[in-house]
């Protein structure tokens, strides 16, 4: 189920954004990025629709994944 990230308090998105990123590890791009970076990237994106934030009633979590590999999954 997509959450709309607009309706969510901006210091909840930022804790979920947040989250979302420690919770993936390993940065593997060409330069380290800090994890306001990060965020501004990760908001960016749910703000140009690029990423929707979902969350699962299956495993009880929430997760943001990009539009196209949402639509792929359902």
């Amino acid at each position: 189920m997509i959450i709309p990230w607009q309706q969510l308090d901006p210091e909840t998105l930022r804790n979920v954004v947040e989250s979302v990123i420690l919770r993936e590890g390993t940065d593997y791009g060409d330069s380290e990025l800090s994890l306001d970076e990060k965020v501004d990237l990760v908001l960016a994106q749910l703000a140009h629709g690029d990423a929707v934030l979902v969350y699962s009633e299956l495993h009880e979590s929430v997760d943001i994944k990009s539009k196209q590999h949402f639509q792929q999954s359902i």
